[in-house]
């Protein structure tokens, strides 16, 4: 960025909050410094809605859906040149995705990997990979440019390097979702062989499944810092091992999952309404979920940052204005001599 773009950036107020945001982050977004929560909420609510989130995350939604598939295509085809047992496993993974996904979107999506596994050719795999990451990249786009939306920061980064950086991404975030799943299906089973060859193993197999559900919902919080890390492209980045917006979007994510599998269990409609396609919608619309609290994450965390950085730059201009002597008296009582000082002037008196 060159200097006179940086110095007409920082000289308006609010695109120089920004600006402190992207290039200071805060070392960590759980100290708000006496910013009021409050504050924090109802500065989310409003951007939430400025910044389009619900639009936005159906964009996200159906990029989900389009990526989902060209890249079960690819995995399936390797996997049935590999070994028809190799594809058996995958589908034990993808059984665990059950406890997470509405029964009906599940359905259309283990049928997809079946149709496709039952047919693996050398070409499939060849069309499959390009397809999978040209959609992976496309989906990945869509996330960073969503995040940068939030951000307030315009895409710097070269072409090739961004696409790069997508795909790339992809494949990291793909083996962290597989992991999670094997975390899920490996404490399912161990739990299982425990209740059968321990006598009275339900005392610790319910522990193990318990221990592999923490291990997946900490692969999947692994998961938001990595986007929230990488997709937004501000100057300087930090990383975060777990952030507010992390959490709240990730609790929001299972409740909201949770809560659609009850409406669906109780009141589904969407076979009536769409008919053949109403396992196709629920899918869409559990895509539109995820995304719509991956942003509200993102949301959330940068609006803490916003706060904090107009608490700073606020405080900056105070000291600023102040006379040179009332700067070098307070800077002399922040000291310890200057801590000294004043003791001795109120034992004195």
């Amino acid at each position: 960025m060159p200097p006179s773009s940086i110095a007409a950036q920082a000289s308006e107020p609010s695109t120089r909050v920004w600006y402190e945001v992207s290039w200071n982050p805060l070392p960590s977004l759980w100290n708000l410094e006496g910013v009021s929560p409050k504050l924090i909420l109802a500065r989310t609510w409003r951007a939430f809605f400025a910044d389009n989130l619900p639009g936005r995350a159906a964009q996200l939604g159906y990029f989900f859906l389009f990526s989902l598939f060209p890249a079960l295509f690819c995995a399936s085809a390797m996997l049935g040149l590999a070994a028809r047992s190799a594809a058996s496993i995958y589908v034990k993974l993808l059984e665990s995705l059950a406890d997470f996904m509405p029964p009906a979107a599940f359905g259309i999506v283990i049928q997809t990997f079946h149709q496709t596994t039952s047919a693996s050719t050398a070409g499939k795999v060849t069309f499959g990979l390009v397809a999978a990451l040209w959609s992976a990249s496309v989906g990945t786009s869509a996330i960073q440019d969503t995040l940068n939306h939030v951000y307030k920061v315009k895409e710097s980064r070269p072409y090739w390097k961004r696409q790069l950086n997508a795909i790339a991404m992809t494949i990291v975030l793909s083996l962290l979702v597989t992991l999670s799943l094997a975390a899920l299906f490996g404490s399912g089973a161990l739990a299982a062989w425990l209740r059968l060859r321990i006598p009275h193993g339900d005392l610790i197999a319910m522990p193990a499944h318990v221990l592999g559900i923490m291990v997946a919902i900490g692969l999947f919080t692994l998961v938001f810092a990595l986007i929230y890390y990488w997709a937004p492209d501000v100057k300087t980045r930090r990383w975060r091992w777990l952030t507010p917006g992390a959490a709240v979007g990730l609790a929001g994510w299972l409740l909201a999952t949770l809560g659609l599998r009850l409406y669906l269990h109780f009141f589904n409609t969407f076979s009536v309404t769409y008919g053949s396609l109403g396992a196709v919608i629920i899918l869409l619309l559990w895509f539109y979920i995820t995304g719509l609290m991956l942003l509200l994450g993102a949301e959330i965390n940068s609006e803490i940052e916003v706060c904090v950085a107009e608490r700073h730059l606020a405080a900056a201009a105070e000291d600023s204005s102040l006379p040179q002597a009332n700067r070098d008296a307070a800077s002399a009582n922040a000291s310890p001599e200057g801590f000294a000082q004043a003791a001795r002037f109120k034992a004195q008196s």
